[in-house]
Parts: structure tokens; sequence; C-alpha cells
């Protein structure tokens, strides 16, 4: 039984849709004090790779927003899945798991270098953008 069950438990009970929660009150849920990381955002995302407490509220199909650091509270929303035969769009009553990435995501990792000092974010300033393009100077 890992550590945060206790969470999907508690949320597959609940009826509503929004389950407004504080921090202290995940827990009492979870009978243990949350991790330092809750002061993080991303601790709170719904990446199912974030960590394992994540895994918990998706698997029971539930989202986290409206998360407040400072005042420690959030809400879990309930997923929905895509009606069957639709056009994509939410609506349908079950929770659905979360969206697997596409094969291709991540496949050019590490093969793009920037030399050391060099802004990717810095405007190109040193020339004017229409000089050179495709091989010409500029000139009429």
């Amino acid at each position: 039984m890992s550590k945060y069950e206790p969470l999907n438990v508690f949320l597959r009970s609940q009826t509503r849709d929004q389950v407004p929660m504080t921090f202290a009150e995940i827990e009492r849920v979870l009978d243990d004090k949350l991790p330092p990381s809750k002061a993080n955002r991303a601790w709170w995302s719904n990446n199912p790779n974030n960590n394992v407490m994540t895994r918990e509220w998706l698997n029971a199909g539930y989202e986290t927003e409206s998360v407040d650091i400072a005042g420690e509270k959030l809400v879990f929303r309930r997923m929905r899945q895509a009606k069957p035969g639709g056009n994509g769009g939410s609506g349908g009553d079950a929770p659905s798991s979360p969206r697997p990435r596409h094969p291709g995501f991540g496949f050019m990792k590490g093969l793009v270098v920037f030399e050391a000092g060099f802004d990717p974010t810095k405007p190109f300033d040193d020339e004017p953008w229409d000089r050179g393009y495709l091989g010409q100077d500029g000139k009429k």
C-alpha cells in the first residue's frame, strides 16, 4: 500500500465533481505530513511522472486546479472522459486515465547543443534581418 493511497480511496468515495481541500485536510486523510516539496507548484501538477501522490489522485479520476501555495489549499476536479462516438469533447460520466505521451515526445532531446555563452532567447540584432536572406545581399 502506497503512503498516498488513502488520498486515492478518499477521492474515489467522493460524489462531487470538485473537492476543495486544504493541505492540512490532505494530511489528515493521509494520516501523515506532506513533504516539504508541497511548497512547490510543480508538486501539485497533473504530470503522472511527477510523484507517487500525483498518480494516486489521477488514478482516482481527479486533477488538481486552483492550487494556492500561500493559502495551502487546492481543488481536486473530477476528470471527464469523452462521450463514445462523440467529437472528442468532454462530458462523459466515467473518469479518464491520464493521456499517454506520444512516442515521438522528446525524440530530439540532447541533439541540439548551444555554444557556451549563446543565448537563444536574445534577438539577433547583430545584422539586419533582411540582409543575406536566401543568398541575397539586400541590394536590388
